[in-house]
């Protein structure tokens, strides 16, 4: 039959999922049909301040539910952080987590799970399929569009000895329901609603283009490009428009699917050794990133690129490989720029002696080995240099 889907396996994995305004209003209904009754609810400081961890409180105590709340969560969340998180687990006699916030509360709560349930410290897990035993029953309620991480088998967690990120990849940290409600991305800024856009562009782009990709996380890949190049713009603009957020949070949606299933590539990777050591948020590190390791990896399958241009909206017609290349990183970079990314990893405090250091790391990164074009460690060198 030659070269078919048909000869090879794919799996796809997902959590039952509710999209919709109002869906975090049924945290508390799901608690209940997941067993729950000691619920050890994990949020961060800002999605306090602004409303959402009190308002799935409220909907969880509603229901009988007793209630600890962890808030101690950073923008980059540390294995102390995932360590007192199941401290107070244990101690609580938990028994369910619900995950209120970004990428950064969902990974950590993630982290706690793997702890409390297999106990050691979140850095043993680091790694593909690690995770012996199931953690408890997890709900995830994203506050931004673009992590995805209520929908995926991916957890990111800071190493603070190290100053890295490490990755654990696990159908056991696959939530149990993710609650997608729109209208928490309300009170988002506009520079994170940038940097959390371009997150979910990065995903869908590697999703896309990673080995290991199939019809199905094509699917998804591909409408998660279109969404963000159609929306992001307007949504950073007018941050009340709801109906804007709708549009943003199901391009997270989409890209989670895809990426949880095909994996990522060497932008992630990247991002990942350069979070971990520069303390920066994940999605403008992938947004920095990413024109560099597409123009790396373009020739490797550039067909495939080319409908990534045609997903952005970007008229490749007629256009021979090279003209393509030049005119979709022109695009991504225009698209990142009107976003208020602009500059390099110069202007975040990066010195060129600290390139060694992020490369080093970068190609321990478990993200690599999906990335179309097999990288070095001097490929990385150079493009973090690139990116600078």
């Amino acid at each position: 039959m030659g070269s078919s889907v048909m000869e090879e396996l794919r799996k796809f994995v997902a959590p039952e999922f509710i999209f919709g305004l109002e869906a975090r209003r049924l945290a508390g209904r799901y608690a209940r049909k997941l067993g729950g009754s000691r619920v050890l609810v994990i949020s961060d400081p800002g999605v306090a301040a602004a409303g959402w961890t009190k308002d799935v409180v409220a909907n969880l105590e509603a229901e009988g539910l007793l209630v600890t709340r962890f808030c101690g969560v950073s923008p980059n969340p540390r294995d102390t952080e995932v360590m007192a998180g199941a401290e107070l687990f244990r101690e609580s006699a938990c028994d369910l987590i619900v995950a209120v916030g970004g990428g950064s509360v969902m990974d950590c709560a993630k982290g706690i799970g793997i702890v409390a349930a297999n106990g050691g410290s979140i850095l043993d897990f680091e790694g593909v399929d690690r995770v012996p035993a199931p953690m408890a029953p997890l709900i995830c309620i994203p506050t931004t569009g673009g992590t995805s991480a209520d929908v995926s088998q991916f957890a990111i967690i800071t190493n603070t000895q190290e100053r890295v990120k490490i990755a654990i990849i696990s159908k056991a940290v696959v939530p149990d329901v993710a609650l997608i409600d729109p209208t928490t991305l309300l009170t988002m800024d506009a520079y994170l609603t940038a940097c959390t856009g371009m997150d979910a562009m990065v995903h869908a782009i590697e999703a896309y283009v990673s080995n290991a990709h199939s019809p199905i996380t094509d699917l998804h890949a591909l409408e998660a490009i279109r969404l963000v190049s159609t929306h992001l713009r307007a949504s950073a603009e007018a941050p009340a428009d709801l109906e804007l957020r709708t549009q943003i949070m199901l391009a997270s949606l989409q890209a989670g699917l895809a990426f949880s299933n095909a994996s990522l590539g060497s932008v992630h990777a990247m991002a990942h050794s350069l979070g971990g050591y520069m303390d920066l948020a994940h999605g403008e590190c992938n947004a920095l990133l990413l024109p560099h390791v597409m123009d790396y990896n373009f020739a490797m399958t550039p067909e495939r690129f080319r409908r990534i241009g045609e997903a952005m909206g970007c008229d490749l017609r007629g256009l021979s490989d090279r003209e393509s290349r030049s005119r979709l990183m022109a695009h991504v970079l225009d698209l990142r720029k009107d976003c208020g990314i602009d500059h390099g990893l110069a202007e975040r405090g990066v010195r060129s002696s600290d390139l060694y250091r992020l490369a080093t790391k970068a190609i321990e990164d478990p993200c690599n080995a999906t990335n179309p074009r097999v990288p070095s460690r001097e490929d990385l060198l150079a493009l973090y240099s690139e990116a600078m």
